[in-house]
């Protein structure tokens, strides 16, 4: 039976790191307007003509999402590490590296590149690092 409740904690707590990692994205407004782009694009491709920006009201609720994904990840690091739960630290990572990417606060506008590039740094160690293992493993 404890078996059972660990793995059922253990999936709630990776779906909650993936719908972290997942709501991170819309954190950020070039990323909003990149996936509308790409909707406007993919809506061509099929023969509807798009006027504007059809994922605009995405930008009204970006901060709701991020505010979301962060208490998601800081629920996820603490059962990680009070519960000593089984979770991976490469997809941590990855998402506190999406997460810090997508930051959305207008304060911080000016300084958008340097959270790119922290985020971006994260993310990609965490692939490399997920690739690293995967190869040692062979």
């Amino acid at each position: 039976m404890v078996k059972v409740v660990n793995k059922i904690k253990e999936k709630f707590v990776g779906v909650a790191g993936s719908i972290s990692g997942g709501l991170s994205f819309l954190g950020s407004y070039q990323v909003c307007h990149n996936a509308c782009l790409a909707l406007v694009a993919f809506l061509t491709f099929l023969g509807f003509a798009v006027a504007g920006m059809p994922l605009l009201f995405l930008t009204k609720v970006a901060i709701p999402f991020w505010t979301v994904a962060v208490s998601l990840l800081t629920i996820t690091i603490i059962l990680k590490y009070k519960k000593r739960m089984h979770l991976s630290g490469k997809l941590i990572l990855f998402n506190s590296g999406l997460i810090i990417a997508g930051v959305p606060f207008q304060q911080v506008q000016n300084f958008n590149y340097l959270s790119w590039i922290v985020g971006g740094i994260l993310a990609i160690f965490s692939i490399g690092w997920h690739i690293y293992d995967k190869i040692e493993k062979k």
